[in-house]
C-alpha cells in the first residue's frame, strides 16, 4: 500500500489535507526522478556527441584540436541558456505552480533534442549546420534550467520532516541514471556498428557516422512522451497550494528575488560551484582526455573501453547519491558538504599523480585500471556533493520565489563551474599538463568552502517559512 504526504503544520485557514490531495509518495518519486533522468539523457547525449561525433561533422580543418575546441563551444551554449531558463520558467513556476510549468519544460528539451538527431550537418548545409547546432544546444539549455529547480521543489515540498534531504536526493538520481542511458546507448551503438577512434578521421564512410550517432537523439522522443504522461497525472505540491491561498504570490518573482534573497543567490551559486566543474570534468573533458590523441596530450584509449570503464564508475555516482541525502539529514547540509568538498581539494591536487600521461601510459600501454580508480574516486566525489543539493537550494529561498532562486543560483553556477570547464580544461592540459586540469578543480573547491562557510544550516527550516525564518 502506498504511503501519502502532507506537509507539516498547519499555516493557513485550510488544513494541510485539504490543501494537498494525499498524492502516493511513489507518484512524486516517480515525476521527480523520471523527468530529471530525461532531461539529463537528453543534456548527456550531446555530450558524448560533442566529444566523439561534432567535431568531425560539423566543423571543418585540420587541427583536432581545434575542432574539439569549436564543439565544446556549441557544448558550453546550454550553460549560457539554463540561467535564462531558470528565469522564464521560475517565474511561472512561482506564479502558476510547478506542475505545469515542469511540464513545458521537459518539452522544451524534447524538441530541442528530437531536432539534433535531424540536422543536416556541415557538408550539407554548410555554415548553417553549426549555427543551427548551437541555437537548438542552448534551448537544450532553457530546458534544463526549468527542469532542475522544479523536479527538486516537487521533491522537498512534498517531504516528510526530517527526511527532506532524503527525498531531495530523488532528481538527483536523475543525473547518473541519464548519463547511464545516454552513454550506455552510445556504447551499444559502437559495438554493434563496429565503430572506434580510428574512423573519426573518414567522414561519410562509417555507418555510425552517417546516421548512426543520430539514433540516441532521436529516440528520446519515446522518454519525453513517458515523462509527460507521468507529470499530467501529479497534483500541484501542498507548500505553493498554501502559499497561494494565503495570497503571497508575486506578480514578479524575478525582480522580487533579487530584492530579498540576492545574498542567498550568491551563496547557492557559489555552493555549487565545484560540483559543477568536478562532474564535467569527470564527463565530457575526461572523456577527450581519454580518446584523444596522445600527440595532442590525451590518453589514445579506444573510444569503446573508455565509455566501458567511465559507465562503471558512474555506478559509484548513482550509488553514493542517497548517502549524501542521508548524511545532510543526520550531520546537517552545511558539516557534511564541508568535508566533501574538502575532499575534492585533495582530489584536484592529485591529478598529476594519478593521470599523467608519462605514468598512466598511452595507447596500447594504458594502465586501465589507473584510469577506472582516476574515475571512481572522482564519481564517488560526485554523488557524495551533488545528492544534497537539491535539498540545500531550494531550503535557502521563501515560498513565493523559491522555483526562481534556487533555480538562478543553480544555473549562474552552471556558467561559472560548467560551460566553461571543459575548454579551459583542454587548454590548461594542452599547455601545462593534466596536473593543471588539478589545480583548476582545487581552486574552485576552495571557492566553494568559503561559501559553504559563510552559508547558514538549513537542515531544520520549515520548507513554508522559509525566508521568514533560518535555523542557524
Amino acid at each position: 500500500m502506498s504511503t501519502t504526504v502532507t506537509e507539516p503544520g498547519s499555516h493557513g485557514p485550510e488544513s494541510d489535507k485539504s490543501l494537498a490531495e494525499r498524492v502516493p509518495r511513489s507518484r512524486v518519486i516517480v515525476a521527480s526522478l523520471a523527468g530529471t533522468t530525461i532531461e539529463f539523457y537528453d543534456f548527456y547525449v550531446y555530450a558524448t556527441a560533442a566529444v566523439a561525433v561534432f567535431p568531425a561533422l560539423f566543423f571543418t580543418g585540420e587541427d583536432e584540436t581545434t575542432k574539439l575546441l569549436a564543439s565544446m563551444a556549441t557544448f558550453a551554449a546550454a550553460f549560457f541558456g539554463r540561467p535564462i531558463g531558470s528565469v522564464i520558467f521560475g517565474h511561472y513556476g512561482d506564479r502558476i505552480g510547478r506542475k505545469a510549468t515542469l511540464i513545458g519544460a521537459l518539452l522544451t528539451m524534447g524538441i530541442a533534442t528530437f531536432l539534433i538527431g535531424l540536422l543536416p550537418t556541415y557538408y550539407s548545409i554548410g555554415i548553417w549546420a553549426p549555427l543551427i547546432l548551437t541555437i537548438l544546444r542552448f534551448c537544450q539549455g532553457l530546458g534544463l534550467g526549468g527542469e532542475w529547480s522544479g523536479a527538486s521543489l516537487l521533491a522537498t515540498e512534498y517531504a516528510e520532516e526530517g527526511k527532506r534531504a532524503r527525498a531531495a536526493m530523488w532528481p538527483q538520481l536523475g543525473a547518473p541514471f541519464g548519463f547511464i542511458l545516454a552513454n550506455g546507448f552510445f556504447l551499444v551503438l559502437t559495438i554493434v556498428m563496429q565503430f572506434g577512434t580510428a574512423e573519426h578521421h573518414a567522414v561519410g564512410d562509417h555507418p555510425f557516422l552517417v546516421w548512426g550517432w543520430r539514433i540516441p537523439f532521436i529516440a528520446s522522443v519515446v522518454m519525453v512522451l513517458l515523462g509527460l504522461w507521468v507529470r499530467i497525472k501529479l497534483e500541484e505540491t501542498p507548500v505553493f497550494k498554501k502559499a497561494e491561498q494565503q495570497g503571497e504570490k508575486v506578480k514578479a518573482p524575478v525582480t522580487e528575488v533579487f530584492k530579498t534573497s540576492w545574498v542567498q543567490i550568491i551563496q547557492g551559486t557559489f555552493i555549487m560551484l565545484a560540483t559543477y566543474v568536478l562532474f564535467y570534468l569527470m564527463t565530457a573533458w575526461v572523456l577527450s582526455f581519454g580518446i584523444g590523441s596522445p600527440d595532442a596530450g590525451g590518453l589514445g584509449i579506444e573510444y569503446r573501453d573508455f565509455l566501458i570503464i567511465q559507465l562503471l564508475a558512474v555506478l559509484l555516482f548513482a550509488i553514493t547519491v542517497p548517502i549524501s541525502g542521508w548524511l545532510a539529514d543526520k550531520y546537517g547540509r552545511r558539516s557534511s558538504q564541508l568535508v566533501i568538498t574538502s575532499a575534492i581539494v585533495v582530489f584536484g591536487l592529485c591529478f598529476g599523480l594519478i593521470m599523467d600521461p608519462s605514468l598512466v601510459g598511452t595507447g596500447e600501454n594504458v594502465s586501465m585500471g589507473r584510469v577506472l580508480f582516476f574515475l571512481a574516486v572522482g564519481m564517488t566525489l560526485m554523488g557524495l556533493t551533488f545528492g544534497s543539493m537539491s535539498a540545500i537550494l531550494p531550503e535557502l529561498f521563501p515560498t513565493n520565489v523559491r522555483y526562481t532562486g534556487s533555480g538562478i543560483a543553480y544555473n549562474v553556477a552552471s556558467i561559472l563551474g560548467a560551460a566553461i570547464t571543459p575548454y579551459i580544461a583542454v587548454i590548461l592540459n594542452a599547455n601545462f599538463g593534466v596536473g593543471s586540469v588539478g589545480m583548476y578543480l582545487s581552486f574552485a573547491a576552495v571557492v566553494t568552502l568559503i561559501a559553504l562557510w559563510f552559508s547558514p544550516e538549513t537542515k531544520n527550516v520549515d520548507m513554508y517559512t522559509v525566508g521568514r525564518k533560518i535555523v542557524k
